[in-house]
């Protein structure tokens, strides 16, 4: 159990810089702002960012048990106003039934993905000494990236999920106030 908050930050850290480099119709440069998402409450993008992660843990088709821990928000970065623009970010863990389930459910995903609008960015073992084997994908126009990682070698094997928007803006009056 030790590995997997490491592991989690590690990921999560790896999904928001992801989702400034990878297709969401930027031009691919690592170093370009969040896209944008449009203007959202802050309870709509998290229960969109909530509907997007249930939509993930469906495909996954295997039983087991979620542990989500909410739909969360963080600033856009970039410069921008942390009062007016801001992401949203849902971390999840998806614990089989039985470990060896998960034998080839990212092959699986990799598969399933493209056929539900999300484009596949990177699918690698990490550098991680377990190897973990790590799925990033886009959703470009849904304006969100998820990072799948297959922790086989934890005492509990796992799915870590990272659910990410692009950046939204609160409607006009309003301002962010939940960091």
């Amino acid at each position: 159990m030790k590995t997997r908050k490491p592991a989690a930050a590690l990921s999560l850290g790896l999904a928001l810089t992801l989702i400034t480099g990878c297709g969401m119709g930027d031009s691919g440069q690592s170093d370009n702002p969040l896209p944008s998402s449009g203007v959202s409450s802050l309870d709509d993008a998290r229960t969109e960012t909530k509907l997007v992660s249930s939509e993930l843990f469906g495909l996954i088709k295997v039983k087991g048990k979620a542990d989500e821990g909410g739909a969360r928000i963080s600033e856009c970065g970039d410069g921008k106003d942390p009062e007016k623009y801001y992401q949203t970010f849902q971390p999840s863990t998806f614990y089989p039934e039985s470990p060896d389930q998960l034998a080839g459910v990212m092959e699986q995903l990799k598969a399933e993905l493209p056929a539900h609008g999300w484009k596949i960015v990177e699918y690698e073992y990490d550098t991680s000494r377990n190897k973990n084997l790590n799925l990033t994908a886009d959703h470009d126009e849904r304006r969100f990236s998820v990072n799948i990682i297959h922790l086989a070698k934890d005492e509990q094997p796992s799915l870590s999920l990272h659910v990410v928007s692009g950046c939204y803006e609160v409607p006009e009056g309003e301002r962010v106030d939940g960091y």
